[in-house]
Formats: C-alpha cells, sequence, structure tokens
C-alpha cells in the first residue's frame, strides 16, 4: 500500500533538515537533498514499523480494523 506524507525540507547552513508534517517524531537531516529525503524516508518507515509493533496484538472478538481516507 502506497500513501503519500508531506515533506517540509529546509536548508540550515551546509545542511538540509527535515520532517513529515503528519506524524511527530519523525525527522531527520543530509548534506545534499537527495540524501535527506533518503534519510527521511527510512526515518518514516522506521516510525510506522515501531508504531505498528507497539499496538497491543490481543484483541477483543469485538475489535474491528478498517482503512479510512481522509481529504485535507
Amino acid at each position: 500500500m502506497e500513501r503519500k506524507f508531506t515533506a517540509v525540507i529546509e536548508k540550515h547552513g551546509r545542511w538540509y533538515i527535515a520532517y513529515v508534517e503528519e506524524i511527530p517524531g519523525v525527522n531527520t537531516q543530509g548534506r545534499t537533498l537527495a540524501e535527506t529525503r533518503e534519510n527521511l524516508k527510512e526515518a518514516l518507515q522506521l516510525i510506522l514499523e515501531e508504531n505498528r509493533r507497539l499496538v497491543p496484538r490481543k484483541r477483543s472478538t469485538t475489535t474491528k480494523r478498517e482503512l479510512i481516507t481522509v481529504e485535507v
């Protein structure tokens, strides 16, 4: 499944810093735009994987999981 997120990238001196607007904690830096983009993708993947891991595995029989779509 492919999802789209908003990357915010700013240049600070010789470095670029970046974060994902929609998900707190996803941030990185790099010396080039390309490196920064790749680092940000990796940070986002790690955060999403960890968030899924932290979800309790034991669910009641009334628990329902479903995808939702929102427009912003």
